[in-house]
């Protein structure tokens, strides 16, 4: 059998390019090695056997012939090759038609993939929708973004139909890859030229805008969906109500959850846990038990993260045994805790001081092979340093632990963070503070570590380090240290002023505390109520009873005083026995809608009593029962000393 006779039985001839291939390209598709073999060997030697054997010879030659020229370049000829094959109405193979539109979107020409679009469709018989996803992804791929919309634009013009379920994965793939702007373009174009977006491209835009931050544009969205006669469906409100609640809008958010309960919709527990999620961080953990309870009303079991959320409630409420029968439930129905878990139960523990189930927990957590994460090592060093300050023998020893604890973060490769590094700064200062002053030169030695090789100390850490030199009395180590801080790219902030003027006025150099004060209010940080406070208190204690009053005056004109200012003032002058303008004081807060507390009481209580006017003292002493205040262990030692002393002159 010659090739030229197969040649010569199909009416349609090859293209030129064949003549190049020649006799011996034909003959090795009908060796016994070629697929289609089997197929000849159930036929016999008819019209159709050669009509047939012509068929296959052609489909696979041309897909040959394709991917030769594919490969070498040869746009032109591979074109012509392709729209030969199609009008021939060879079947077109997946290999073939990927490898071919390929080349065509790598040498940019979309235009030519336009042309022969209708003629695919018609060698597809009509299924082009895997041709439109292939070349648009294709396209996305190559970072071609606003050519893929053009195209789709383009093929939309032109009369051809496109699935919706093709358009939904471009623009979850665009919406994936932060291109928020081109997904809204796209899904424009979708609402305006087709095809009808549905559920399914509603909350792919919906979910990116919430993403992004946008959950204005993402419930407008939301609106135009059920203007449109889509039903939502559970992804919907979920994404929703997640995004409502981050976002701190309570009340909207459970108003859409309620629409989803009387949906008919069938809920998840993801969309439970949100609720619940969202009620703890609001501290409200009865209403996130009572939504745990209608989701298990519902015949939905709760999962890890559920029981996480409730576990993290109840601690933070001081329920830490409730939080340990839920964390049983956990391991009793299968589920492994997660480290947030875990994290959450030994932050409630610490909180109550219960260190030492607090570590164990943290020794089995170790066990099960979890390797523990900065969060973590920052609950157990926060609640050593926490304990650190309840007695002296217990003092060394947990500190000890903190620091074995922080040490033991390089083990397992955790690079402490700045939280922790400060927590631990300020534990080993306060010990310095209370103990022994060689413990601030170990924070010292920690926070030149931190400058030289870890992060950059925040200004959280350097008001740390500057409060624990003033707790000293080492004012020429803080203003050292405030320099070097006003020398870096990190800038001083109204506390950390106000330590230092607090340092400055309890030594009794208002000089400097002035000039400090004065530097704040010609640049930045503004002076806080504090600031004001503290120098008040400054100038009273250094017996300018006029310059205290006049920067009281100066503070009103800014700042809205409160009742601890206006205690300063009236400590200040029952120390002078001045009780007539202390009281003036007193009721002066009382009219700006102040209201008085056991401290402000004792200030005038104690005032009356030492310049024995015990009546008004009483008097004083009975409304501040009838306000609901009760007395402390100085007010009460104070009134008893003085009705004894008044009993005994008579």
């Amino acid at each position: 059998m010659s090739t030229t006779s197969l040649s010569a039985s199909n009416p349609t001839p090859f293209p030129p390019i064949t003549c190049l291939i020649g006799p011996v390209t034909l003959s090795a598709y009908t060796t016994p090695h070629s697929p289609f073999v089997p197929l000849f060997i159930c036929c016999s030697v008819t019209e159709s056997w050669l009509q047939l054997h012509t068929f296959l010879i052609q489909c696979d030659l041309y897909s040959f012939l394709i991917e030769n020229f594919c490969r070498n370049g040869m746009l032109d000829s591979s074109i012509e090759t392709f729209i030969h094959m199609c009008k021939l109405g060879v079947p077109v193979s997946p290999y073939v038609l990927s490898r071919m539109l390929t080349f065509l979107v790598d040498s940019n020409c979309v235009h030519v993939i336009l042309d022969l679009y209708g003629q695919v469709c018609k060698a597809l018989r009509g299924q082009c929708f895997c041709v439109y996803e292939f070349i648009v992804v294709a396209l996305l791929n190559k970072g071609k973004v606003e050519t893929g919309v053009d195209f789709h634009s383009a093929v939309i013009e032109r009369g051809f139909v496109v699935d919706i379920v093709a358009c939904n994965k471009i623009l979850k793939r665009l919406c994936k890859e932060n291109l928020i702007g081109v997904g809204e373009d796209f899904f424009n174009v979708l609402m305006m030229g087709g095809p009808e977006p549905n559920v399914v491209t509603f909350s792919t835009m919906i979910n990116a805008y919430c993403k992004d931050g946008k959950l204005e544009e993402a419930i407008k969205l939301y609106k135009v969906m059920i203007e449109k006669g889509v039903s939502s469906d559970l992804v919907v409100y979920s994404i929703l109500v997640d995004g409502l609640f981050k976002a701190g809008k309570l009340e909207e958010g459970l108003r859409l959850f309620s629409e989803a309960l009387d949906s008919g919709i069938r809920l998840d527990v993801v969309i439970f846990s949100s609720v619940m999620d969202a009620y703890v961080r609001i501290g409200d953990l009865v209403k996130s038990v009572q939504v745990y309870g209608r989701m298990l009303k519902e015949g939905i079991s709760p999962n890890p993260v559920s029981y996480t959320i409730l576990i993290n409630g109840m601690c933070q409420d001081g329920k830490v045994m409730e939080a340990c029968g839920i964390f049983g439930q956990i391991v009793k129905c299968g589920f492994v805790p997660s480290i947030l878990t875990y994290s959450s139960l030994i932050d409630g523990m610490c909180n109550l001081g219960n260190l030492k189930d607090a570590f164990y927990l943290y020794e089995s957590m170790i066990k099960t092979g979890y390797e523990p994460d900065i969060i973590l090592y920052g609950v157990l060093v926060n609640g050593l340093c926490k304990q650190g300050l309840m007695g002296d023998a217990l003092r060394l020893k947990r500190l000890n632990d903190a620091v074995k604890l922080f040490i033991q973060m390089g083990v397992y490769n955790i690079k402490p963070d700045m939280v922790t590094y400060t927590v631990i700064i300020k534990g080993i200062s306060e010990v310095g503070r209370l103990k022994d002053a060689s413990y601030l030169e170990a924070a010292q030695e920690l926070f030149e570590q931190l400058t030289e090789s870890g992060p950059e100390p925040d200004i959280v850490t350097y008001n740390t380090m500057i409060c624990g030199y003033c707790s000293l009395r080492r004012l020429d180590a803080a203003v050292q240290l405030f320099q070097k801080l006003i020398q870096g790219q990190c800038k001083p902030n109204a506390i950390t002023c106000t330590i230092l003027i607090d340092a400055f006025c309890k030594e009794g150099n208002m000089d400097d505390a002035m000039l400090m004060f004065d530097k704040m209010l010609e640049k930045d940080p503004e002076p806080n109520l504090v600031t004001y406070s503290c120098l008040i208190d400054g100038y009273f204690k250094s017996e300018n009873m006029k310059s205290a009053f006049e920067l009281h005056e100066e503070m009103l004109k800014n700042i809205s005083p409160n009742i601890v200012s206006y205690s300063i003032l009236m400590d200040g002058l029952c120390k002078r026995g001045l009780t007539e303008r202390a009281s003036l004081v007193f009721h002066c807060a009382i009219e700006r809608g102040l209201v008085p507390d056991v401290i402000a009481y004792g200030i005038l209580i104690r005032g009356y009593c030492k310049v024995g006017r015990m009546a008004e003292a009483l008097i004083l002493y009975g409304h501040m029962l009838i306000s609901g205040i009760m007395p402390d262990a100085v007010i009460q030692r104070t009134i008893t000393e003085h009705i004894l002393e008044a009993d005994q002159r008579k």
